[in-house]
């Protein structure tokens, strides 16, 4: 992959920084590659290197390209940095091989700049829960305070399939995300991207992507920011090795911009508690991914039942207006299924507080959640004692148990099937 034309340019009511993307080992066209703000932020958008480095180079490496060259100097800490992140990722087993780094040979030395730090706003409970422990934490003049907040369009809103619905969704979540930064005493600067249509894979993006896109936007922005903070999505003690990650963001940080994982001290639980003294927060909650018209949540989907679950709990979901229910019944998390570990402990974390308010119908709809995920968990990790069997038929057997079992089931289906 080579990364050419890197230039300035106004589009519109926005300004624009952006590249040309050449595909080398894979047969794909040329693409143009941007990152954009509006005119109120012109003189912090930044033609960097960087940016279109990091966010190019996961889609390269997940694409089968070689190396990736760009004629434009790049930070040796930064080059070191990216270097040991793929490093972790190939250790995880997340990515298969590795690629080559080309650019210009000369140093680059970085801005002098006063501390500023920013953090990205999503407006779900991860991202707002960091700004609330940024402003209890951080006095306003300390360097640390975040003084930004990053809004980005092109990534759960804005993906290939941009629609006018989606336009809607993003002007709906920019307003609410501004009410809570000028609550939050921030300045809120709205982006808009396409880097993750260079592979818009959502396996790829949780795994692999994720981290490098928000990194690569806030190298966009190394005119005006030194530090930019990413919300973890998980405690210490569950942490998942995914693309977004303590290990990995970081070292997509260079001389002159640090960037942060914050939050893995708080578990899902604690970070709604956080915000449930903030009713601007509470009012411009945005936890769904459907983007459905009109409405900042469905109500219905898994993420938001529960953190309406979570809310309930904590006695603040009848203070917010962000969900369509103030109420959570054993009826609505009929189709929930739990498919992850972590979901298992956030939802374990429920039980005592809904216990302690009486509401044994829902800790009874959880638990079920809870006993079904892990048998078939069970299952799938061959734990219980069927996999005892199938390990012993593996190894010693060659498979001979199975192989007789299907013999056994093919030969009596037609018959059994017959009798209904």
């Amino acid at each position: 992959m080579r990364i050419e034309d890197l230039r300035s340019e106004t589009n519109g009511d926005r300004v624009r920084v952006a590249a040309i993307v050449i595909w080398e080992d894979c047969e794909r066209a040329t693409q143009e590659v941007f990152y954009e703000t509006s005119q109120d932020f012109a003189a912090d958008l930044t033609c960097d290197p960087h940016a279109f480095l990091i966010g190019a180079i996961l889609p390269a490496i997940g694409r089968g390209e070689r190396r990736i060259a760009i004629d434009a100097p790049i930070c040796p800490e930064l080059r070191t940095g990216v270097l040991t992140a793929l490093e972790w990722l190939r250790e995880w087993s997340l990515l298969g091989r590795s690629i080559s780094i080309e650019s210009r040979a000369e140093a680059r030395y970085p801005y002098v700049l006063q501390p500023r730090a920013a953090s990205f706003l999503s407006g779900g409970v991860d991202s707002l829960a960091i700004l609330r422990a940024n402003r209890l934490d951080f006095p306003l003049d300390h360097p640390g305070a975040f003084k930004d907040c990053l809004f980005v369009h092109g990534f759960d809103i804005g993906g290939l399939d941009d629609t006018g619905l989606e336009l809607a969704a993003y002007a709906m979540a920019l307003s609410a995300a501004s009410n809570v930064a000028q609550d939050a005493g921030a300045t809120l600067i709205p982006v808009h991207t396409n880097i993750r249509h260079l592979y818009d894979d959502v396996h790829f993006w949780i795994y692999q992507f994720h981290g490098a896109a928000l990194a690569s936007v806030a190298h966009a922005f190394s005119r005006r920011l030194t530090a930019v903070s990413i919300a973890s999505g998980f405690r210490i003690s569950n942490l998942v090795k995914a693309a977004t990650h303590p290990l990995i963001e970081p070292n997509y940080g260079s001389a002159n911009l640090r960037i942060r994982h914050e939050g893995i001290l708080y578990s899902r639980l604690d970070r709604v508690r956080l915000l449930s003294d903030w009713q601007a927060a509470l009012d411009n909650l945005r936890v769904c991914t459907k983007n459905p018209p009109g409405k900042l949540n469905c109500g219905m989907c898994e993420k938001c039942l529960r953190t309406m679950l979570e809310l309930l709990a904590l006695g603040s979901l009848e203070r917010t207006t962000a969900f369509p229910y103030r109420d959570v019944s054993p009826e609505m998390l009929a189709n929930i299924h739990l498919s992850e570990p972590y979901q298992d402990v956030w939802y374990a974390d429920l039980i005592p507080p809904l216990t302690a308010q009486g509401r044994l119908d829902l800790v009874k709809a959880i638990q079920e959640k809870r006993d079904a995920f892990r048998k078939r968990l069970a299952w799938k990790e061959e734990r219980d004692w069927k996999g005892v069997v199938k390990r012993f038929d593996r190894r010693w057997l060659d498979g001979a148990l199975r192989k007789t079992y299907k013999t056994i089931r093919n030969n009596l289906l037609p018959s059994t099937t017959s009798r209904h």
